[in-house]
């Protein structure tokens, strides 16, 4: 695994927004970086794909384990979410996608970081932007990345009520709404007949005992690029179960996106090649060590420990607890430190996107960098 200087295109600020890829700059500074590329050989992306596949595996089995015997009070899971997480177990409600984020210099396995299981983004930059620049300035080469036809493959697999569903997301979020136009191009490509609202437009109508979009239309399937943490939160997550609506992701997620499943993952498969030790009581953790919140996100209120040093980011998080993992040491590439964010698609590897930093803790403004292999 080697870092190259690539020369850049000089209107690939004009091919980006071509491709309705929004948020290529974010305050001013490239979020979207094709000065350099991370170059692969073909052995280190077949120790990708089954490191992906053995993870989704072990995290699946994790969950059933939560789920069989009711480990949710360790992972601050509340009690309304429960019976909807155990339902959309027991019913075998299919997921779409996911994304772990893994720590891999190309040298030993891949080492599991965290799972985003619920609401991951920089999808379209790994799924479609990379892959244009590769056809466009890397020919001979080849690309871990079969992302979009696995999208499309599994909005067909899907048993969709009606063969209609609704995507949503906050307002006013370039990344969010992004990932979600692209999310409903592939349903619609995969022949579903996909609307777009926000959160806040999501309706209740009592007497119906449904969730309604703007046009009084039933929502019976949802895309929510929102975090199940905070839906539980709302006032109206008290109707998801007897409304029978259907959501995307499934509850059932919530235990794989909760970040104390590192824990339960050590316990249950200790020593494993692509693991870290970790654990939800800090006694047990030995420096180096990072603290991260259960529900943390893009970064915030993450703590590196190394002895008497540590370094901390701000955020909202951590009130619902935290777990403690080992430390494992990005490759630095001149002061330059990726982390490789390797999607599954129901429950498949299906490619990568690689996002780097000038510390060792990836944050939203982490820059994303394509990558090829031989």
């Amino acid at each position: 695994m080697r870092r190259v200087a690539v020369p850049p295109r000089p209107e690939w600020r004009k091919r980006a927004e071509e491709l309705g890829f929004a948020f290529h700059t974010i305050d001013g500074k490239p979020y979207w970086t094709e000065n350099v590329a991370y170059a692969l050989t073909a052995k280190q992306v077949d120790e990708l794909e089954d490191a992906t596949n053995e993870l989704e595996k072990l995290c699946l089995q994790a969950a059933e384990k939560v789920i069989a015997e009711g480990l949710y009070e360790p992972l601050r899971i509340p009690e309304l979410a429960r019976p909807l997480i155990e339902a959309s177990w027991n019913n075998g409600e299919k997921n779409l996608y996911g994304r772990f984020d893994l720590a891999y210099d190309g040298k030993g396995p891949p080492k599991l970081l965290e799972y985003n299981a619920d609401t991951p983004t920089a999808l379209y930059e790994a799924s479609v932007v990379q892959w244009e620049w590769l056809e466009s300035t890397q020919a001979g080469k080849d690309q871990f990345n079969s992302i979009h036809e696995r999208l499309v493959d599994a909005w067909g697999a899907l048993e969709i009520e009606g063969r209609e569903l609704h995507f949503s997301c906050v307002r006013d979020h370039a990344e969010d709404r992004g990932t979600v136009d692209y999310l409903r191009d592939t349903a619609i490509q995969a022949g579903l007949d996909a609307k777009f609202l926000h959160v806040d437009e999501i309706g209740w109508n009592e007497g119906r005992g449904t969730f309604m979009d703007l046009d009084d239309r039933p929502i019976r399937t949802l895309f929510k690029l929102y975090p199940w943490e905070w839906l539980i939160g709302e006032d109206f997550a008290r109707h998801i179960g007897p409304s029978g609506i259907r959501m995307i992701e499934p509850p059932w997620k919530m235990v794989l996106a909760n970040k104390g499943i590192l824990a339960l993952l050590w316990h249950m498969f200790p020593d494993h090649p692509n693991l870290l030790p970790a654990s939800l009581d800090e006694k047990d953790a030995e420096a180096p060590y990072v603290k991260k919140p259960l529900l943390g996100r893009e970064g915030a209120n993450v703590t590196l420990v190394d002895g008497p040093r540590s370094v901390t980011t701000e955020g909202s998080y951590g009130a619902e607890g935290f777990v403690y993992q080992a430390m494992a040491k990005l490759p630095n590439f001149d002061g330059n430190y990726p982390v490789v964010g390797s999607w599954v698609v129901a429950s498949e590897s299906a490619g990568i996107g690689i996002r780097e930093d000038d510390t060792p803790i990836t944050q939203d403004t982490s820059r994303f960098v394509p990558h090829f292999f031989d």
